[in-house]
C-alpha cells in the first residue's frame, strides 16, 4: 500500500488517483463557479483553508502537472468571454456581484483540486483527502484480495468437478447403453402387445360369428320341437 509520503513524492502515484475526485466533497464541500466546472484560486484556498499565496506558489512549482489535470490561465479575449459566460449563469444578488479578475484568471477543475490535495503539505483538509484516498485504496486492495481468494477456491472446486466428470464419463456411457437396450426391449414389447391386440380382435370377431351360429341353431332346434309337438297331438 502506498504511503502519504509516497503520494506526495510520486507523480505516477498521483496520476493513478486522478479519477477519485468524488473524495473532495466527502471531505468538504467544494464551491464551484456558476458553470459547475471551474473554481478560482480564492475558492481553492478557501477549500483547503490556506492562503491564496500558498496555492499560487504550489501551482507555480507544479505548473506542468496541474496543466495536464485541467488548470488554465485566462487573459484578454478568453478572459472577457469567460466572464460573459459566467455573468449569464450567475444567480447571485445581481450581475455586479459576480467577481471578475482584472487582467488574468487562473482556473482549476476538480481534477486539479484533487492534484493540489495530493501535494499541499500544510493543510489539514489536504491531509484528510490523502488519508481518504489511501484508505479507499486499501479497502479496494482488501476487496480484490478477497475476490482473488474466492476465485481461487472456485477454481479448486472446478478442478475437482473436472476429475469427477472424467470418472463419471464411463458410468454415463454404460447407463446410456443400458437405456438404449431398455428402449429396444420396450419397443419389442409394444410390437408384441400390438400383435396380441390384433389377435384378440380376430378372436372377438370369431366369437361373434360363433354366437350367431349358436343362436341360429337354437332357433332351428326350437322350431323342430314345436313341429314334433304338433304331430303328437294329431
Amino acid at each position: 500500500m502506498p504511503t502519504e509520503v509516497a503520494l506526495l513524492e510520486s507523480r505516477t502515484l498521483r496520476g493513478e488517483q486522478m479519477g477519485r475526485v468524488d473524495v473532495l466533497d466527502k471531505v468538504k464541500s467544494l464551491v464551484m463557479l456558476p458553470d459547475g466546472i471551474h473554481v478560482r484560486t480564492e475558492d481553492v484556498a478557501r477549500y483547503f483553508e490556506v492562503s491564496t499565496g500558498a496555492v499560487r506558489r504550489l501551482t507555480d512549482r507544479h505548473q506542468e502537472e496541474f496543466t495536464e489535470n485541467g488548470m488554465r490561465v485566462l487573459r484578454g479575449a478568453d478572459l472577457r468571454s469567460f466572464h460573459s459566460d459566467m455573468m449569464s449563469l450567475w444567480t447571485g444578488d445581481g450581475v455586479e456581484s459576480y467577481p471578475q479578475a482584472a487582467t488574468q484568471l487562473r482556473l482549476y477543475t476538480r481534477r486539479t483540486v484533487l492534484n493540489i490535495a495530493m501535494l499541499l503539505r500544510d493543510s489539514d483538509i489536504a491531509r484528510c483527502v490523502r488519508t481518504y484516498l489511501l484508505d479507499a485504496e486499501e479497502s479496494l486492495r482488501t476487496q480484490y484480495a478477497s475476490l482473488d481468494h474466492r476465485v481461487t477456491r472456485i477454481e479448486s472446486c472446478l478442478t475437482g468437478v473436472g476429475s469427477a466428470l472424467q470418472e463419471l464419463g464411463p458410468v454415463l456411457v454404460r447407463m446410456s447403453e443400458r437405456l438404449d437396450s431398455l428402449d429396444r426391449k420396450v419397443e419389442m414389447t409394444h410390437q408384441v402387445v400390438g400383435a396380441m391386440s390384433l389377435r384378440l380382435t380376430d378372436v372377438q370377431q370369431d366369437v361373434g360369428r360363433l354366437d350367431g351360429r349358436m343362436d341360429a341353431f337354437a332357433g332351428q332346434l326350437k322350431d323342430l320341437r314345436r313341429r314334433n309337438g304338433q304331430r303328437g297331438q294329431r
